[in-house]
C-alpha cells in the first residue's frame, strides 16, 4: 500500500515547509505531491530545490482556486492511498504508520479519519476534535455511514484529518469547485463513502492551524446554510434502507439548520442574518428537538450511540 500526501500551497512557503518537513518526517515512508496554485513568492525555487525522489511538484498555470488544486495534485500522485494537507497544517509522525495498520485490517475501506489538534499562528494547541467512538481504531460499514453523518455522529473532519483511495476519489470527479472553500471537502467524503467502509482513528495524528478572518468565515450566513442543507439533502438520499424508519423528514432537518445558523447569528450579533433565516424554524417542534439532541451529543461520549451500528476491529 502506497501513500501519497498531497499539500496545497498558495504563496506561504513558509507554512510550506513546515508540511514538507512534517510529511518527510513520516516514520512510513511516502510521496510527497506539493500543488502549486500559481504562487507569485519562491515557493517553485524553493520545491524544485529539495533533492528527494519521494517529491513531486506540479504548478497550475493560471490560480485555480483551492478545490481544483487538489484535483491537479491527486491525479499527479501515483499512492493507492491519498492524504490530505494544506499548506499551513502539518502532520503528526507517525500519521501515514498507523493509517496503513488500520488500513491493512480492514481493506474493504475507502476513507479514513482521525483525530486533529487545532493549534494558533504560533502553533499552540488550542483544542481537540472530540472522540467519536470505541477504542483507538474502528471502523463502520459502508451502510451505516451516511446514516451516521446525517444525525453528526460521524464527522469525517477538515482535509487534514481524512485519507481517501486514489480510484474511488477519481471515479467520483474530484472535488467540486463551485463550493470552493466551502463545503467542498465535505460533498466529496459523502461520494467517496459510497464505495465502501470508514475507518475512525481516535488518535491525535494531525494538527490544523486555526486563523481569524478565515475565508469560509467571511461567507454570509445564508450561503452557509444553503450549503449545509445541500450536503445534507445528499446525505439523505444515500441512506440505507435499514435506517429510513428512524430517520427525521428531510424538511425537519431542513428547520433544525436554519435554527442553528439563526443562533450563531445572533450569538454574532448580525441581527439581519438572524432574521432572514427565522422562516417556520422557530415554531416547528422537531427542529428544536434535533437542537437540542445535537447541542447534548457534543457534550457527550458518542460512543454509546455509535456502538449501534458499528463493527469493531
Amino acid at each position: 500500500m502506497k501513500f501519497s500526501v498531497v499539500i496545497t500551497t498558495y504563496n506561504r512557503l513558509e507554512l510550506l515547509k513546515r508540511a514538507i518537513n512534517s510529511v518527510f518526517s513520516q516514520t512510513n515512508s511516502c510521496e510527497v505531491v506539493v500543488v502549486d496554485d500559481c504562487s507569485s513568492d519562491d515557493t517553485q525555487a524553493y520545491v524544485t530545490s529539495l533533492d528527494s525522489d519521494r517529491l513531486v511538484y506540479h504548478r497550475n498555470q493560471v490560480n485555480l482556486g483551492h478545490a481544483a488544486t487538489v484535483n491537479a495534485g491527486v491525479k499527479a500522485a501515483s499512492g493507492d492511498w491519498i492524504k490530505f494537507l494544506d499548506d499551513d497544517d502539518y502532520l503528526a509522525p507517525n500519521c501515514i504508520e498507523e493509517m496503513v495498520k488500520s488500513i491493512s485490517l480492514h481493506p474493504n475501506a475507502v476513507i479514513c479519519s482521525c483525530i486533529a489538534a487545532q493549534v494558533d499562528h504560533k502553533g499552540h494547541e488550542v483544542s481537540r476534535t472530540p472522540i467519536i467512538g470505541p477504542g483507538s481504531a474502528f471502523y463502520v460499514p459502508q451502510d451505516d455511514i451516511h446514516y451516521g453523518m446525517l444525525l453528526e455522529l460521524l464527522p469525517f473532519g477538515t482535509p487534514v484529518q481524512v485519507a481517501c483511495r486514489r480510484d474511488i476519489f477519481l471515479d467520483t470527479g474530484g472535488w467540486d469547485s463551485n463550493l470552493d472553500t466551502n463545503c467542498d471537502d465535505i460533498d466529496s467524503w459523502i461520494r467517496i463513502a459510497q464505495f465502501g467502509d470508514a475507518i475512525f482513528l481516535n488518535q491525535c495524528l494531525a494538527y490544523r492551524t486555526i486563523w481569524s478572518g478565515a475565508y469560509n468565515h467571511k461567507l454570509s450566513f445564508t450561503r452557509r446554510l444553503d450549503n449545509n442543507i445541500l450536503m445534507k439533502e445528499k446525505i439523505y438520499a444515500l441512506i440505507n434502507e435499514k435506517h429510513r424508519s428512524a430517520m427525521p423528514s428531510i424538511e425537519s432537518i431542513k428547520k433544525y439548520l436554519k435554527l442553528h445558523w439563526m443562533l450563531v447569528a445572533v450569538k454574532q450579533r448580525n441581527t439581519t442574518s438572524a432574521l432572514q433565516m427565522l422562516d417556520g424554524a422557530l415554531f416547528s417542534p422537531s427542529a428544536w428537538q434535533l437542537l437540542f439532541t445535537a447541542m447534548f451529543s457534543r457534550k457527550v461520549d458518542k460512543s454509546s450511540q455509535i456502538r449501534k451500528f458499528v463493527l469493531i476491529d
